[in-house]
C-alpha cells in the first residue's frame, strides 16, 4: 500500500528529527515496545521525512529477551543522552528484579539534563524508584496498580491509558504506547499526521489521557445491571476496609436480600464470597510484587488475623501466603 505524503508547513519545516532512546530491560513486554516504534516509523514513512529517529538500548548494551522469548541485539550500552532526546524505558514482567542499580544512576544522572524521561507498560516502576515521579502523576500497568501505591506515596497513581506530566511520561502497556506516540506526533507535527498514522495501523479508537486502562465494570463482567455495577466499584475500591453487604446493599437502593439474590444470578456467588476473591487477587498481587510482610498484606487487604488471612488465601490458591511468596523469591532467582 502507497501511503501519500502529509504536506503541512509544520512538516515541511521540519530539519532535525527528535530521536528517542528505548530502554529494552529484561522480560519487557514487546507489544508495548513494537507499538511504539512501528508509531514513528509509519510518522516519518507518509510524512516523506526523517521526523524521527531511533536508538535501542539496555544496561550493558546486552542482547536482551522480551516477555515472548524474542531476543533483540541492542545498539549500545546506556549513553549519555542529549537534553532535546527522549528517553523511553521498555518494563515488562518482574519490573523489580529488571530494575537495576547501574540503570537507576544512569536515570537519575540524565534527568538532571531536563529531557522527557518516559516509561511503557510497568517501566513507571523504575521511574518512581529513581525519585523521578515524586509529586507527579503517572500511570502503570493496572496488574501493578496495587503493589505501585503501597510503596510509591510520593506518586499520583492514575487509571488512565497514559499520562503526560511535564517531562515525565508513562503508560499502562499493550497498545496504549500507540495512543501515546499518536499524541507525541501531533503535539510535533499537527493532528491530520497523527490521524494518518493512526489510519496506517488500522486504529479507529484514538484514546487520550482521559481513558482509563480498564474495560468498565459491565464489560468486564458481561453483565450491564447499574446497581451491580455500581456495588462492585464500591467493593474494588474498598478492599482495606471492607464494606458490609448490608451496607452495599443499602447504598444502592436494595435490601440485603435483593442483592444476594442479584449476584447469585449473574455471578453465580454471594456478594461475600465475589468480595473476598477481588481481596485475596490485591493479597496475590501484593505478595508477588512487593517485599511488604505477609503481616502487612493481609491488613492492606483488610483481614485483621493473619490466620484467617492463611486460611482463606489457602482455600482460594491452595497455597499459604508464606509458600506463594517464597515460590515468587525462588523464580526470580532463576
Amino acid at each position: 500500500m502507497t501511503a501519500s505524503p502529509i504536506q503541512n508547513a509544520e512538516i515541511r519545516d521540519a530539519v532535525k528529527p527528535r530521536r528517542f532512546f528505548f530502554v529494552l530491560m529484561k522480560d519487557f513486554t514487546l507489544l508495548s515496545f513494537a507499538s511504539a516504534i512501528e508509531a514513528l516509523r509509519i510518522a516519518n514513512r507518509v510524512s516523506a521525512h526523517q521526523l524521527y529517529d531511533w536508538v535501542v538500548v539496555s544496561d550493558g548494551g546486552e542482547r536482551m529477551m522480551s516477555s515472548a522469548g524474542a531476543t533483540f541485539h541492542v545498539d549500545s550500552d546506556l549513553p549519555e543522552v542529549g537534553r532535546d532526546d527522549t528517553i523511553i524505558l521498555c518494563g515488562g514482567i518482574d519490573i523489580a528484579c529488571a530494575t537495576t542499580k547501574r540503570l537507576l544512576n544512569w536515570l537519575r544522572r540524565e534527568a538532571r539534563r531536563g529531557m522527557p524521561i518516559g516509561g511503557l507498560c510497568t517501566a513507571a516502576y523504575t521511574l518512581a524508584r529513581a525519585g523521578l515521579l515524586d509529586g507527579k502523576k503517572a500511570t502503570i500497568h493496572w496488574e501493578n496498580q496495587d503493589s505501585f501505591v503501597e510503596e510509591f506515596e510520593e506518586v499520583t497513581l492514575t487509571k488512565s491509558v497514559f499520562v503526560v506530566d511535564g517531562n515525565r511520561i508513562t503508560t499502562a502497556g499493550g497498545t496504549s504506547s500507540i495512543d501515546l506516540m499518536l499524541k507525541l506526533i501531533a503535539d510535533d507535527h499537527g493532528e491530520e499526521l497523527a490521524g494518518t498514522v493512526a489510519d496506517q495501523l488500522i486504529y479507529s479508537a484514538i484514546r487520550t489521557d482521559q481513558d482509563t486502562q480498564r474495560l468498565s465494570v459491565p464489560t468486564r463482567i458481561g453483565v450491564r445491571h447499574p446497581k451491580l455495577s455500581r456495588v462492585i466499584q464500591i467493593m474494588e475500591t474498598n478492599i482495606e476496609e471492607p464494606i458490609s453487604p448490608a451496607i452495599l446493599a443499602r447504598d444502592v437502593g436494595m435490601s440485603t436480600r435483593q442483592l444476594e439474590r442479584l449476584f447469585r444470578r449473574y455471578l453465580n456467588r454471594s456478594p461475600k464470597r465475589y468480595y473476598m476473591e477481588l481481596r485475596l487477587q490485591k493479597a496475590r498481587n501484593l505478595l508477588m510484587q512487593t517485599d511488604m510482610s505477609v503481616i502487612n498484606v493481609a491488613l492492606a487487604c483488610g483481614f485483621a488475623s493473619p490466620s484467617h488471612f492463611s486460611k482463606c488465601y489457602r482455600a482460594q490458591y491452595h497455597t499459604t501466603p508464606y509458600r506463594e511468596r517464597g515460590a515468587q523469591a525462588a523464580r526470580l532467582s532463576i
